[in-house]
């Protein structure tokens, strides 16, 4: 128990809650496919359910799981991670005005720069982890939404958590933070500040590489919040039964699967950095990164499973190390119980912001001298 007489977080999830249905007493949920509602003849609706677009019974656990998780007062589940951050936007006016930073999860941007800002949204990028670009932007726009990445895809860039929710509500917006890295087992933006915590529940969440989902969790169930529920609704970014279940199934080991992929993570950093190939290893762990002293604060228990490597040699060594490696899968994604590796410029490709020159690496769960002796060999 904490100390305030909760149950931790660990237990929260391994339990999925700890619910059980009144009938059966089942330990694991069970998955609601129906689609519509019976209604009384009175003509309301006596269990509480309209249509599966707008909701569904599966969603009930694994939303109070991730609400609970975050220290949120309510969380919402969504097609997929692009679905729940673009609803935060779509829940604008237009013309309201929001700031993004510069370096972030290529295809959110792409859909920031290309759909929402032509649409009306008045969009400006501030440079990651930069305070001082981000407060005078902050002070000029007066966004409705500061959108951080925390750390940030692909060179895990910290952001002072604390700070930019005080420049939001400084600047009279709210602060939304993309945690999917960080998950809520290492960070929880809520008690930092924040008011709307983003997951794309495909990756650590779920963490099977089997499900796409994604989440929302707000601080205030007010009438910014009613908003983004109604475009799930209305736009059907709705996450089916199944896929609900299998993310509650998959967030019962958050806390083991987190846990490992950090020390696996760190295990790698450590043996790599100052490898005569690379001129950096990018990870929040190692004192040598820019936002180590940021992550310490406000990363507790770890600093992720993701980390990336740049090479000396340029774009071809680091294309050649991938084709190299064995135990490493080269795919996209991350957060799941295999390592993954990707040249991601490549994968981004025209308008990429990221490096030619660097390699990210998604560290999983396997044994850490397999995953160390494969990037040794893939090294050369």
């Amino acid at each position: 128990m904490t100390g305030r007489g909760e149950l931790h977080p660990e237990t929260l999830a391994a339990q999925g809650l700890g619910r059980v249905t009144e009938k059966h007493r089942e330990i694991v949920s069970p998955i609601h496919v129906a689609t519509t509602y019976e209604r009384a003849a009175d003509g309301s609706f006596p269990g509480g359910r309209i249509y599966s677009r707008a909701d569904n019974p599966t969603y009930d656990t694994p939303e109070a799981l991730i609400a609970a998780l975050e220290h949120a007062r309510a969380a919402l589940l969504f097609s997929s991670g692009q679905a729940a951050a673009g609803a935060v936007f779509q829940a604008l006016a237009p013309g309201d005005a929001a700031l993004a930073p510069r370096n972030m999860y290529w295809a959110f941007r792409k859909w920031l720069l290309e759909f929402a800002a032509p649409r009306g949204l008045r969009l400006e990028l501030y440079e990651n982890a930069s305070l001082d670009d981000l407060a005078k932007k902050a002070r000029s726009l007066k966004p409705r939404v500061i959108w951080v990445e925390t750390p940030a895809n692909p060179t895990w860039d910290v952001t002072d958590i604390a700070a930019a929710a005080a420049l939001a509500r400084e600047a009279g917006g709210v602060l939304a933070v993309d945690n999917t890295v960080g998950t809520p087992m290492l960070t929880r933006p809520i008690d930092l500040g924040a008011a709307i915590v983003m997951h794309s529940a495909t990756k650590y969440l779920n963490g099977h590489s089997d499900v796409v989902a994604g989440a929302l969790a707000t601080a205030a169930d007010d009438e910014a919040w009613q908003r983004i529920r109604y475009v799930r609704g209305a736009g059907g970014a709705v996450l089916g039964p199944f896929e609900a279940w299998l993310l509650l199934r998959g967030m019962r080991t958050l806390h083991v699967r987190v846990a490992a992929a950090c020390a696996n993570a760190m295990a790698i950093a450590q043996r790599l950095e100052g490898h005569e190939r690379l001129s950096h290893v990018l990870y929040p762990g190692l004192a040598s990164h820019p936002g180590h002293a940021v992550a310490v604060r406000q990363m507790h228990g770890g600093f992720g499973g993701m980390l990336s490597l740049r090479f000396r040699e340029g774009e071809q060594a680091a294309k050649d190390f991938t084709a190299r490696l064995r135990v490493f899968k080269r795919a996209t994604s991350l957060g799941s119980v295999e390592s993954l590796a990707e040249h991601r410029a490549s994968v981004e490709g025209p308008g990429t912001t990221c490096p030619t020159d660097l390699v990210r690496l998604s560290v999983g769960i396997e044994h850490a001298d397999d995953l160390i002796g494969d990037l040794l060999q893939a090294l050369g």
